[in-house]
């Protein structure tokens, strides 16, 4: 196991913690919210434009990054980091829930599995021993270990089938993996929304052991309050001493729901998304800055808000950019977004660190139930 990634807790309150993870790119804040790059890019933003927002780590991702430019190019040019022009850590996915997603593109065996590329149709195959190497090939600094996302739903017999399966798969990432001394192995807990089937995942994931534990199988259909009951058990089934990854999420009350609960990170492709399509995600909920009544309003998104798009340009400008279809509206809309998503980061840290959880966390959703300040006259 890695000896210069370490995770300390510094302050608790209730289940949700504060603490940090060191590696030997900077140390990542937690709870901590990874901006996605996708294809080695967030999207709309420069890397140093993300870095501004606060974010200490970025994600990546396998399975897109394998099929184009490819992990052996990305390799020969130094690496991911040097490749992106990104200086702190990186985590990149398995590859696992995109291959998922494929549905009739993919055959899937007990050893790995056999795709069809989305982008030209090409065979490819993906198994936790290739997973593994490709990650390496990368250069990422926390490597997920290869699983199927269990969907949803999905009956308990099919969803033990697909965690058990997921397990002997972490068992092989384990192995291929090796010592990596500097970068660290995420395990993934599976089991859909059966607290008993993901006892068994964390328990058999615990045995193999692992640098930090990840929650797969949610924000894949099954709402929010199902999500909710999931997250009531699965973080205090992983170990107390590593970082605890709720993957794929998500909304901003998801992961305030879901700090309080205990878990650490996140990821999520919906601060840029909703960039690039015209919705600001504020202290007051969502802004949708297509519509009309917009066109003639001189003020920021959120006045109390410190990033470009609040400090330098009105809500008409927003609007009539993004209806001129002109770059800059993805660029400053998703600026802010991220820029908000660390914000109630370092709010959960500090009140997570004051022992005023409770309040923050009844601020927070007294302000999103206000909605758009334009609504309030």
């Amino acid at each position: 196991m890695s000896t210069q990634i370490q995770f300390s807790v510094q302050a608790t309150d209730g289940k949700a913690r504060t603490g940090v993870l060191k590696t030997p790119r900077g140390d990542i804040r937690t709870p901590a919210f990874m901006p996605v790059g996708t294809a080695a890019s967030v999207k709309a933003m420069l890397p140093e434009n993300v870095a501004a927002t606060g974010a200490d780590i970025l994600l990546g991702n396998t399975y897109h990054l394998m099929l184009r430019p490819g992990a052996e190019r990305i390799a020969r040019l130094g690496g991911l980091h040097e490749f992106m022009n990104w200086n702190g850590p990186i985590l990149t996915d398995s590859g696992g829930f995109q291959v998922m997603s494929l549905a009739d593109l993919r055959k899937l065996t007990d050893d790995g599995v056999t795709f069809k590329s989305h982008i030209d149709g090409s065979l490819h195959r993906l198994s936790p021993e290739s997973s593994m190497a490709i990650q390496r090939l990368l250069g990422s600094d926390i490597v997920m270990a290869f699983d199927e996302c269990t969907p949803f739903p999905a009956t308990k017999a099919q969803a033990a089938k697909s965690m058990r399966l997921s397990m002997r798969w972490a068992e092989r990432s384990r192995a291929a993996f090796g010592d990596r001394p500097g970068h660290a192995l995420f395990g993934i807990q599976q089991g859909s929304v059966f607290g008993d089937l993901r006892e068994e995942s964390a328990a058999a994931l615990r045995r193999i052991g692992f640098d930090g534990y990840a929650i797969g199988g949610l924000a894949v259909g099954e709402g929010q309050a199902a999500m909710f009951e999931a997250l009531d058990l699965a973080p205090s089934q992983l170990p107390e001493n590593k970082p605890r990854y709720l993957m794929g999420v998500g909304k901003p009350d998801d992961i305030v729901g879901a700090v309080l609960r205990g878990v650490d990170m996140f990821d999520c492709v919906l601060p840029s998304r909703s960039g690039r399509t015209g919705q600001a995600l504020t202290r007051f909920g969502a802004v949708n800055i297509k519509n009309a009544r917009h066109a003639d309003d001189p003020r920021p998104l959120d006045p109390a808000c410190g990033c470009p798009a609040c400090r330098n340009y009105s809500r008409a400008y927003l609007h009539h950019v993004f209806k001129a279809r002109e770059m800059i509206s993805s660029m400053l809309l998703t600026w802010h977004n991220l820029h908000y998503y660390q914000e109630l980061m370092d709010g959960l840290r500090g009140a997570i660190a004051g022992g005023s959880l409770s309040g923050f966390s009844r601020e927070f959703r007294e302000m999103q139930d206000r909605g758009d300040l334009t609504r309030r006259g």
